[in-house]
């Protein structure tokens, strides 16, 4: 089920994704029919234009700082908070300064 990660090793899910100048990373740790869990890094100023997800998904931000626009209402999320993105619901991601996510979309 889980890929992209070493199974019984202690980590930090922010070490799994390095930032890059002027792009957004991502690394998928489980994908199914079910469930979907990836780790991003956004440099400064980076994002991802508005879109939609066919499931509910829920970011929890684990470092830096981050600009979540869900439904036209604007979230400003730094490491350790958590937001739900409803399904269907238009989001885009913003990176206020370089931060990490966790995003897991359950379908």
């Amino acid at each position: 089920m889980y890929k992209n990660i070493e199974k019984q090793t202690k980590l930090q899910l922010k070490d799994l994704v390095e930032y890059q100048p002027g792009q957004v990373i991502s690394k998928t740790l489980v994908q199914n029919e079910k469930v979907s869990m990836t780790i991003f890094s956004f440099d400064k100023g980076e994002e991802i234009s508005t879109h939609a997800a066919g499931g509910d998904a829920m970011v929890t931000v684990l470092e830096g700082t981050g600009k979540f626009t869900v439904g036209g209402a604007a979230f400003v999320l730094q490491a350790g908070e958590t937001l739900i993105m409803p399904k269907d619901i238009p989001h885009a991601v913003f990176g206020q300064e370089r931060f990490k996510m966790q995003l897991i979309v359950s379908f």
